[in-house]
């Protein structure tokens, strides 16, 4: 039980010192980042407490606000993703979630695309518009959306497929 705290205390710390240090600082043509610390979400264990994985959705959230100065988007963003998550997990899992057998690493790389691309998505939109803020800008919403989410879901694909642990 330490040993799988301490591994998702050291990656939560990694995770958002990734993004602090390196991530937010790529602008790629000038608005195009990957948002890599939402792997922490993504691949959180589905058995756990749900209300703690919420808990740590926003902490996570906050700590990338406090050092990105962004006033709490992140966390609100991470918070709505958290809380949906389920949904998404039914709809890319299938029958697998229901019966609470999804095994991120062993599960078909098309579902898990699927289901990386809709949180990200999700993500990313919600994180924008709360940036933006103004209907009149939708479009620079939707444009960042689709760049930076393409970006991030290629990162976290990547790294998921370098970290995985096939059994």
């Amino acid at each position: 039980m330490n040993s799988i705290i301490t591994a998702h205390s050291i990656r939560f710390v990694l995770l958002v010192l990734f993004q602090v240090i390196l991530f937010n600082h790529i602008n790629f043509l000038g608005y195009i980042n990957p948002y890599i610390y939402i792997i922490f979400i993504i691949f959180f264990p589905i058995k756990n407490n749900r209300l703690l994985f919420i808990f740590l959705s926003f902490l996570i959230g906050l700590t990338v606000d406090m050092f990105s100065d962004s006033g709490g988007i992140h966390a609100a963003a991470s918070v709505f993703i958290a809380y949906t998550r389920p949904v998404f997990l039914k709809f890319a899992f299938g029958t697998m979630y229901e019966h609470n057998n999804v095994k991120f690493n062993n599960n078909d790389f098309g579902a898990k695309l699927v289901y990386i691309a809709l949180l990200t998505v999700l993500h990313h939109i919600i994180l924008f518009s709360l940036e933006i803020f103004s209907i009149s800008r939708i479009l620079m919403v939707f444009q960042k959306t689709l760049f930076s989410g393409i970006f991030t879901i290629l990162m976290i694909t990547l790294v998921s497929i370098i970290f995985s642990r096939k059994h």
